[in-house]
């Protein structure tokens, strides 16, 4: 079973870059600065650097994709987001 800060550090491994290149230079060290136990430090060191390289540009790609997605029909169409605010003409049953 894993902590709550054991998973907020593997969080910060996938998305803070720097924080991600000190860890891998020292995993021990940046391990019991950022709280962990000693068996917690030691599995997160034992994780393959290229993978997590893989998973964090993956995670990166994600979440870069979600903001660009936003809006899109309003975009495609030139429409406001919300129906209420849509012109009279469009005025429909709404599902």
């Amino acid at each position: 079973m894993t902590s709550a800060r054991f998973e907020a550090v593997l969080a910060r491994l996938y998305a803070d870059e720097f924080f991600r290149r000190r860890f891998l230079a020292s995993p021990f060290e940046e391990s019991a600065r950022a709280g962990l136990d000693e068996r917690e430090g030691r599995a997160l060191a034992a994780v393959d650097p290229a993978a997590l390289e893989m998973a964090a540009r993956s995670f990166a790609h994600k979440r870069a994709g979600r903001r660009r997605r936003s809006g899109w029909l309003r975009r495609l169409f030139g429409w406001p987001r919300h129906p209420s605010s849509w012109p009279a003409s469009m005025d429909w049953a709404w599902p």
